[in-house]
C-alpha cells in the first residue's frame, strides 16, 4: 500500500493529503472519502454524497473500532459575551451516538472552571459536536483551555458511541499527539 502510510492518529489515511485535508477524510463502506461540503471538494452542498478518494470495499469493517483522529476547540471565546463553546471531535469513520456523552476541556488557570461539554449533533457522521453554553463571565479573561490526553476521553454518561462499520463501541481515548495538536484557547476579555 504505497499510497498511504499508517500512524496511530490517521489510521492509514492517504498520505498524499495535507494535514488539513486529513481532518476532512474518513472511512466508509466505499473507502476513504472526503466530507461533503468541504472546501477541498469544490462542492459546498453538505448533503451531497462524500467524494471517494481511495476505493477500498468495506473499509469500515476492516478498521474495527472507530478512533478519535482530531479535536478542534473554538478559535475564539469572549468572557464578556459568553455563549456556546463548541468542540468538534472527529473519528476515522462515521459513528452513531445515543444518550448524552460528554467531553472535558481543562482550564489551566483554575480547575474549578473546567468545561464539560455535552454531545449535541453529528450521529451518522465522523464529526461530533459537543457544546457547553456559558453565561457571560463564567470564564475569566486569560483562562487557558485545552484538551488533555485521557482514558476515557469522552464520558458516555449512559449513552453509546458505536462505529457504523462493525457496530462496536468506539475508542474514546485520545492520543497525546492529538491533544497537543488541538492547541489551546485563551479566553478574551
Amino acid at each position: 500500500m504505497s499510497s498511504w502510510g499508517a500512524t496511530d492518529a490517521d489510521e492509514s489515511k492517504p498520505k498524499f493529503l495535507t494535514d488539513a485535508e486529513k481532518k476532512l477524510v474518513f472511512a466508509n463502506t466505499s473507502g476513504w472519502v472526503l466530507e461533503a461540503g468541504s472546501a477541498f471538494s469544490g462542492n459546498d452542498n453538505t448533503s451531497a454524497t462524500p467524494e471517494v478518494l481511495v476505493a477500498i470495499g468495506d473499509l469500515t469493517t476492516s478498521l474495527g473500532n472507530a478512533d478519535i483522529t482530531d479535536v478542534d476547540l473554538p478559535t475564539s471565546y469572549s468572557k464578556g459575551t459568553g455563549g456556546n463553546f463548541d468542540v468538534t471531535v472527529r473519528f476515522n469513520e462515521a459513528v452513531d451516538v445515543t444518550g448524552n456523552p460528554t467531553i472535558l476541556i481543562t482550564n489551566n488557570t483554575s480547575s474549578s472552571r473546567n468545561q464539560t461539554a455535552t454531545y449535541v449533533s453529528g450521529t451518522g457522521t465522523n464529526e461530533l459536536i459537543f457544546r457547553k453554553a456559558n453565561a457571560a463571565a463564567t470564564l475569566n479573561a486569560s483562562d487557558v483551555l485545552k484538551v488533555v490526553a485521557a482514558s476515557p476521553y469522552i464520558a458516555l454518561s449512559g449513552g453509546t458511541i458505536k462505529d457504523e462499520g462493525t457496530n462496536t463501541a468506539s475508542s474514546l481515548n485520545i492520543a497525546a499527539s492529538i491533544a497537543t495538536a488541538s492547541g489551546t484557547l485563551t479566553v478574551a476579555a
